[in-house]
């Protein structure tokens, strides 16, 4: 597709536009214009049909319950088969990075109880559509909507074994009595550290895989690849304190994420998912 029809498009005056690199999914340009600076992306409305609709979902819920600062949507739409999103720029302040900021506003964001565990509609997390039917039960959702369909699908594709699938299955079974009992929260859903930045205004992340969900999930995203401050994690704690053995759910925590990456690029995620499902069984 051609940027420069999207812009003309959108009738903005086009000073200079470059290509970013980082995502997997879609195309991704900063465009200049004299009305200011815009992020753009654009990807495939065949394979990745509503991805930018679900997405100003995410973007939208976390702009209405939380301080943190969600990047403002200007337009999403379909040109010749492939969909945009155009958002504003956030302009990076990498000297001053407010980690207790980022962990205040992340603990008041969960701190809100939410109705459901799910979400109104399916979405996606990088390529991959992600089930949100709702539930009333953590364990169940997490089991049903997150840990099973990604272990049967690797399993469909001749990646994992009987053992794998009956491993998760018995694994699901005892969720109930692992994961403490707490209110569904507004979650991030792809909280790394790729995923978060800091500008002149504050605490900012986007590209949110968000749904209604147990908040320690996030937690656990966030210490999978690592990068966020201690003082992150101590300004949360402080805030809305995690509950008892929180640190020894992290491989729970990280399941689905790793099950996600697993089913995208197998590799090593494979045998590090089979270690958290034997170690969990």
């Amino acid at each position: 597709m051609c940027v420069q029809s999207i812009i003309s498009s959108l009738g903005l005056k086009n000073i200079a536009q470059f290509p970013l690199s980082g995502g997997d999914t879609s195309q991704a340009w900063k465009i200049e214009t004299h009305e200011g600076d815009y992020f753009l992306k654009i990807n495939s409305l065949e394979k990745y049909p509503s991805l930018f609709e679900s997405e100003v979902n995410s973007l939208e819920a976390l702009w209405g319950n939380s301080s943190l600062i969600i990047p403002r949507v200007l337009k999403t739409d379909l040109i010749g088969g492939e969909q945009f999103l155009l958002l504003e720029w956030l302009e990076s302040n990498s000297e001053q990075q407010e980690w207790e900021g980022l962990g205040t506003d992340l603990a008041n964001l969960h701190n809100k109880p939410q109705p459901c565990f799910g979400w109104k509609e399916n979405n996606y997390i990088g390529k991959l559509p992600q089930i949100n039917r709702q539930h009333d039960r953590w364990e169940t959702f997490y089991a049903q909507c997150r840990i099973l369909p990604l272990v049967k699908n690797l399993f469909d594709n001749g990646v994992f074994s009987a053992s794998d699938l009956k491993n998760a299955e018995n694994l699901c079974q005892k969720l109930s009595g692992i994961f403490p009992d707490e209110p569904p929260a507004l979650l991030h859903g792809d909280l790394w550290i790729g995923n978060i930045m800091f500008t002149p205004k504050g605490p900012a992340c986007f590209d949110p895989a968000s749904y209604y969900g147990h908040r320690e999930m996030d937690i656990g995203m966030s210490l999978m690849f690592g990068g966020f401050n201690t003082s992150f994690y101590n300004t949360y704690h402080e805030v809305y304190p995690l509950e008892k053995n929180w640190r020894q759910r992290i491989p729970l925590t990280q399941l689905y994420p790793l099950l996600v990456h697993a089913a995208l690029f197998n590799g090593h995620y494979i045998q590090t998912v089979r270690n958290i499902l034997k170690q969990c069984k």
